[in-house]
């Protein structure tokens, strides 16, 4: 096999792991409503079940980053595939809170094995020159998986399904995924755990943790989390703030849809974006335009708001193809599990935090008060991109 073909089937093989994951962890927050009153659950109770399957995916994060290099991304790609189809399978035959709330925590937990480790293996396939726009790509298909996921659950239930066989099916597709992506990186050689003499070991002790510069890294990870914490917070309230412009709430739900549309395709643009113009221009233009665009929403009447929510959608969840590419470039190559396992639990907990920052600031100063905070971090998070002193030609 070519090198060609053979970096383009380890994208493929990352894109599927990456969509089906995505789109487990995002069919979650279709299923409560249909399982809450079933199980007659509070308003508290469904929080803590979603708390749970972030918390699990946010705290092993990094360790399956420092396995990768004992047990290989492929093992453990597959590892968490089949963790999360488990957690789905015994979620349909579950008959209480507390086993809901069990298999919900494997779901996450098995996600958690999944972020790093294809990131490691879209960055070490392809070069810098065309890293980003992989990566890129690779990003664009988490969102195609949870608009694939979340549409066939609605769909199902739409026709008169039970949610119990639709669960099942989608813990079936997670363990065929995790099969066929092991068979896969076993054919095209890449993805094992490595073997490494004496001499090698004393250098990858020496490494540490691979990073290059750990005061940049750091304005990375802050970078990240202000990124990340907008978009949380933007999709999460998005729904409410079309309401209160006078919108049916089934129109409200169809708003995160077409955000969500923008997203897939705007990780795949921000990708190429940063290999023309360069990662610093690129993330600054970006997160200009979510500032301006957020600010817009504010003044616009709801058919024009329903326009721009695409085109807001492109650059709110675009810019994350530019910011995790920069940690192939902020840590050593032996060690790229790791960066990329610090950079996605940041993400998880800026994920969580950024929603409770914007109902706080909801409550006391309104819907609009909340996305003039968001435009203020969206202009924030450009700051730390000024620390960058690599030499690295991209930045």
């Amino acid at each position: 096999m070519s090198e060609e073909r053979k970096r383009k089937c380890v994208l493929v093989t990352c894109c599927t792991a990456h969509a089906v994951q995505d789109g487990l962890g995002a069919a979650l927050y279709v299923i409560l409503p249909i399982i809450a009153p079933i199980f007659n659950l509070s308003l508290t109770q469904i929080g803590v079940l979603r708390s749970l399957n972030s918390a699990a995916m946010a705290s092993f994060e990094i360790l399956s980053g420092i396995l990768s290099e004992r047990f290989g991304e492929r093992n453990l790609l597959t590892f968490g595939l089949i963790s999360a189809s488990f957690g789905y399978i015994g979620l349909a035959f579950t008959n209480s809170y507390w086993m809901i709330g069990a298999c919900f925590f494997v779901i996450g937990f098995g996600g958690a094995f999944q972020h790093a480790l294809s990131s490691s293996l879209v960055s070490r396939a392809y070069n810098s020159d065309d890293r980003r726009t992989a990566l890129g790509i690779y990003n664009s298909l988490g969102d195609t998986g949870k608009l694939i996921f979340t549409s066939i659950f609605s769909l199902a239930i739409g026709v008169g399904l039970t949610w119990q066989p639709v669960v099942s099916f989608f813990g079936s597709v997670a363990l065929f995924a995790g099969v066929g992506i092991f068979v896969t990186l076993m054919y095209v050689s890449t993805g094992a755990k490595v073997v490494i003499n004496n001499d090698q070991k004393s250098k990858k002790i020496n490494l540490g943790w691979g990073l290059k510069n750990k005061a940049t890294f750091f304005a990375l990870c802050v970078t990240v989390f202000l990124d990340t914490g907008i978009q949380a917070a933007f999709l999460t309230f998005v729904a409410f703030f079309i309401t209160s412009k006078g919108a049916s709430l089934s129109a409200a739900t169809i708003a995160i849809s077409i955000v969500l549309v923008g997203g897939i395709a705007g990780k795949a643009i921000c990708g190429f974006l940063a290999d023309l113009i360069g990662i610093r221009p690129a993330f600054i233009f970006v997160q200009f335009l979510t500032a301006f665009g957020i600010l817009l929403l504010l003044v616009l009447d709801i058919v024009f708001i329903f326009i721009l929510l695409p085109f807001l959608g492109m650059v709110l969840q675009g810019s994350t193809s530019i910011t995790y590419s920069l940690v192939s470039d902020l840590v050593h190559t032996d060690r790229l599990s790791r960066g990329f396992s610090i950079i996605y639990s940041v993400s998880s907990l800026s994920g969580f935090l950024g929603p409770i920052l914007f109902g706080l600031t909801s409550d006391n100063y309104g819907l609009n008060g909340g996305m003039y905070m968001l435009a203020g971090i969206s202009l924030l998070s450009i700051l730390p991109l000024f620390h960058f002193n690599q030499k690295a030609n991209s930045i």
